[in-house]
């Protein structure tokens, strides 16, 4: 497995360590405020990520490795920012002074995807051995 797969694995089973441990924590607590980061933090940090390295696993011998790594630390960038600002505008109240974090973070995780589907591409059009 290249070392970038990897990577988003190790990113990925953080996420969802953390988000099964709050989930327990809102479950037994029946406060659900936080719910939506919850989820966005186990669908982009966990299943995003899992999906990511798996591509690149599987595509190691023609990814490029300098846009899979630039894909790791856009989207890595993004959860980080994004669900600890989301985290702060739930639980204020919806506070608007967490918003730009929140965007900034939301940006990222997009561009984490563009990148990602960038990699993809290459690997759609790339020329392949006849046969």
């Amino acid at each position: 497995m290249p070392r970038v797969s990897a990577a988003f694995f190790a990113m990925g089973v953080v996420c969802v360590l953390i988000g099964m441990l709050y989930g327990m924590y809102m479950g037994a607590s029946e406060t659900f405020t936080l719910a939506a980061a919850h989820a966005h933090l186990n669908l982009v940090g966990w299943v995003t990520m899992a999906l990511y390295g798996t591509f690149y696993a599987l595509t190691r011998g023609t990814m490029s490795t300098r846009l899979a790594w630039t894909n790791f630390v856009v989207s890595a960038l993004g959860v980080v920012v994004m669900i600890p600002a989301l985290v702060l505008f739930l639980s204020s109240g919806n506070d608007p002074k967490f918003v730009p974090p929140m965007v900034a973070g939301e940006i990222l995780t997009v561009l984490g995807m563009l990148v990602f589907g960038i990699s993809v591409l290459r690997e759609l059009v790339r020329a392949r051995p006849a046969g």
